[in-house]
């Protein structure tokens, strides 16, 4: 739960006040102005109502320039990043044929897999001459090649299902496999800072949709137990069926799920656990199997496993895994399967050769360097920026770590100074964050060097004083002694 200082809160409510006042006023000369303008489409209501893209036109547009930034090279510890300007302030803006070699801090690239890799890529220029780069069809049809059956034995084995499920995208993973799973008479029990892909999952599902307070397990017993109590509303029948939905790391927040206190409550209360690993698979664990190695759960124990391929293994698509009954199942009724197109071969190429390097069947211990490293640089990153004064959320061994931001104005400001000094970072706010809480996103790769994150936590440091986003004291630089002489840390 996020303290937010009292200061702090009243001082961005000022300042989202200001800006919605002043965005009122230019809607309002802009009416007057209007009337004189003839319109193309008369009789029509806007496709766009005033208060509907209010906060894109007034808000969003003054800093797009933080956002959607075009990259011209691979998203490894260091790209390319290409340069724009705007001649009108800000709603537009134009490419220039100039790049900036950035240090990126943004990408999920958590295991360095998205760049030219020894092992990974002369593989998938191998499939991409073999398959080509799409199959241009549905699984049902001719979307199945030998690489996806592979893909999907690979995928079972390494996350410990009997068998699993691949899919072209990771959000329509959860937001179509959710209506699949549940209806109407079901119930979810969805976690309140769950992603937007499980959140519209669980709307277009028709079932009942309660949210217990963010991975407290203690909530989450007690929304189980007043749900049923009650049953069904209007009926007050019992549930046909009722399915928690947690993530394995939350993506904004950079936690750890509390994955065996939940797991042993919808134990009790004979519910299905569905779990997003979208950001944990592949990046934590001694063997990279996500939460359920790190925290010590039996994979029989979660019922519905959904994870990505866009993080650690540097590809793309997602996958369910469970039983055979499930993934069969699934087959036969989930959209996703029947009519998207199937994940492009050099796609499940990748995810497979990135798979074999983690366990190590490349013939070295690439793997398990690169796992020890994300550990290391992720925990060495966010102690020393706790140690600077900045709030940090998340756990340990969390390749995510969010900097709270707070008011609007430091999100802009954040952003683009570490840009003027070549270290390119995600900054996030609403509607992806609740009002009050902006933060930026900081993601650390494995293709990290102490190098790479020493630098980045100098630019961060500076630009930490110049904005004032240093909640909490700084701790004393530590003094020592060498051959006489005072080294400070």
């Amino acid at each position: 739960m996020i303290t937010i200082p009292y200061l702090t809160a009243l001082t961005t409510y000022f300042s989202y006040g200001l800006l919605f006042v002043f965005g009122q006023l230019r809607d309002l000369f802009r009416k007057i102005f209007d009337r004189w303008t003839s319109s193309n489409l008369e009789g029509y209501a806007p496709i766009c109502l005033g208060l509907e893209d209010f906060y894109i036109r007034r808000l969003y547009l003054r800093i797009q320039d933080c956002f959607g930034r075009p990259i011209a090279s691979a998203p490894d510890a260091w790209f390319d990043m290409v340069e724009r300007y705007s001649n009108d302030h800000n709603k537009t803006l134009k490419r220039t044929e100039n790049v900036a070699r950035c240090l990126n801090l943004g990408s999920y690239n958590y295991l360095g897999f998205a760049a030219a890799d020894e092992y990974c890529t002369p593989r998938v220029i191998e499939s991409l001459k073999q398959y080509s780069a799409s199959t241009c069809s549905p699984r049902v049809e001719a979307g199945t090649t030998v690489l996806h059956s592979e893909l999907e034995d690979c995928v079972a084995k390494f996350v410990g299902k009997p068998a699993s499920l691949v899919f072209g995208m990771g959000y329509v993973t959860n937001s179509a496999i959710i209506p699949v799973l549940i209806g109407k008479g079901g119930l979810i029990i969805s976690d309140s800072l769950n992603h937007s892909s499980i959140v519209n999952g669980a709307r277009g599902s028709g079932a009942t949709i309660r949210v217990f307070q963010h991975n407290t397990p203690s909530d989450l017993e007690k929304v189980l137990r007043e749900g049923i109590a009650e049953g069904q509303p209007r009926t007050h029948r019992p549930w046909k069926k009722i399915i928690v939905v947690v993530e394995g790391i939350y993506s904004m927040e950079g936690e750890l799920c509390n994955l065996p206190e939940i797991v042993a409550i919808c134990k009790k209360y004979k519910a299905y656990v569905y779990l997003d690993e979208a950001h944990s698979i592949g990046a934590v664990g001694k063997t990279g199997r996500g939460v359920c190695e790190l925290l010590g759960v039996d994979t029989a124990d979660v019922d519905v496993m959904m994870g990505t391929f866009t993080k650690s293994f540097g590809s793309s698509g997602g996958y369910i895994a469970g039983s055979k009954e499930l993934i069969q199942y699934l087959k036969y009724t989930c959209p996703a399967h029947l009519y998207g197109t199937s994940i492009s071969p050099p796609s499940a190429q990748q995810i497979m050769s990135a798979i074999q390097v983690l366990l190590g069947e490349d013939g070295s211990s690439r793997g398990a360097q690169k796992l020890a490293r994300i550990r290391e640089n992720s925990n060495f990153f966010r102690s020393e920026l706790q140690k600077m004064g900045f709030e940090v959320l998340g756990d340990n061994d969390s390749p995510v770590m969010p900097i709270m931001l707070y008011n609007p104005s430091k999100i802009p400001a954040f952003s683009r100074e570490c840009l003027k000094q070549n270290v390119a970072v995600v900054v996030v706010g609403f509607p992806a964050t609740p009002l009050l809480l902006a933060r930026a996103r900081i993601c650390i790769s494995a293709s990290h060097s102490r190098e790479d994150l020493v630098r980045a936590l100098e630019v961060i440091s500076n630009v930490g004083d110049l904005i004032g986003i240093k909640y909490f004291p700084a701790e004393p630089k530590k003094e020592h002694r060498e051959d006489g002489a005072v080294k400070l840390d």
